[in-house]
């Protein structure tokens, strides 16, 4: 029998279809062929948060029941996946279910196959967000939620009246944007929700691909609370998290006008762009703007964790790198120079 090394090769050996998901950052696909060499330590692990991968593998047969594992694995200093904690999750499978995945699971196999250190439970706002996903890219029905949110958000019940619309709902609209006109409903939606109502739907949007004209109706919003005289920097920080998933064309003006005002540049907002729009800071000028801004806070710890965590990332490597060896604005150099320090204590 072929010895199986990789959850790649254990999955498809099981005739089963599959998809993967990184659930660190943000809810977001990764490609079958990146993982496969992502677990032979070809590459680094794409999307790495606090030197983890975050995992959903999501595995399904010809009656598209999907069976969902959540995994947590360590990644090394270079942030390739340790591919003995992979093989000893294999172990904990092998042992609890055999070579083939796609059959029922008994209440003695899944507690026997939970009982092991890489499982994790996502937080149930990302949990809801995901489920939905899953079956919208399954086409599996939606929850029971999901057409009193639709009521909710085309306007036809009282906007207070949000008490009775569960998050679930929420989620599962926005995990289908293009259908039934709810892009156009929550964009109508979005100028008349009470904060909570608003508040959950941006956290849903984190981690969807929003059209263009969605997008442009949320960084209006983001607009107003730039010019405003009192801005909300904790609506301003969901509006550009929510922003994660639109194109650069729309929010290159929002985070530019946030990074170029120490008073914008609040830690919320700085959090929320470093956690979902990291993409943000390939430019290197706006990477060094985004550093300094963390800097000027005067939270070094923040400063070092966030630059510790964003250097993992593959995409951003090589434009935060060189910064260490560059000769930045005073204040970005004084906070370089203690991160350095800290990493050798």
């Amino acid at each position: 029998m072929e010895t199986i090394h990789t959850l790649t090769q254990l999955l498809t050996n099981s005739d089963c279809q599959y998809q993967i998901y990184d659930l660190g950052r943000k809810i977001k696909k990764i490609d079958a062929k990146m993982f496969a060499d992502t677990e032979q330590g070809q590459v680094a692990y794409p999307y790495p948060m606090q030197r983890k991968a975050h995992l959903a593998i999501v595995y399904w047969n010809q009656d598209q029941q999907p069976w969902i594992w959540f995994l947590k694995f360590d990644l090394d200093e270079r942030g390739l996946l340790k591919q003995a904690d992979v093989g000893n999750f294999i172990k904990y499978v092998l042992e609890a279910m055999g070579t083939r995945l796609s059959q029922e699971m008994t209440e003695e196999q899944q507690h026997k196959l939970a009982n092991n250190p890489y499982t994790f439970k996502p937080a149930e706002d990302k949990m809801a967000v995901f489920h939905s996903q899953v079956r919208a890219e399954l086409n599996l029905a939606c929850s029971q939620y999901y057409e009193h949110a639709q009521h909710y958000f085309s306007g036809e019940l009282d906007w207070e009246k949000w008490h009775s619309v569960g998050l679930q709902g929420v989620t599962d609209i926005c995990a289908r944007l293009g259908q039934e006109q709810n892009g156009v409903n929550l964009r109508k939606a979005l100028k008349h929700l009470p904060n909570e109502p608003l508040y959950a739907l941006l956290g849903a949007l984190e981690h969807t691909e929003l059209s263009d004209k969605l997008a442009q109706r949320i960084a209006q919003m983001a607009q107003v609370e730039i010019d405003s005289g009192e801005p909300d920097l904790f609506l301003l920080s969901a509006l550009t998290r929510a922003l994660s998933g639109a194109s650069t064309s729309i929010t290159q003006s929002i985070y530019c006008a946030i990074l170029a005002s120490p008073r914008l540049s609040h830690q919320e907002v700085l959090i929320g762009i470093a956690g979902r729009c990291w993409h943000w800071l390939r430019d290197a000028s706006t990477a060094e703007q985004f550093l300094l801004r963390l800097a000027q806070t005067g939270d070094q710890a923040l400063f070092n964790q966030l630059f510790a965590d964003l250097v993992m990332l593959p995409e951003l490597r090589m434009v935060l790198l060189p910064l260490l060896h560059s000769s930045p604005s005073p204040e970005l150099a004084d906070a370089l120079i203690r991160l350095q320090q800290s990493a050798k204590a």
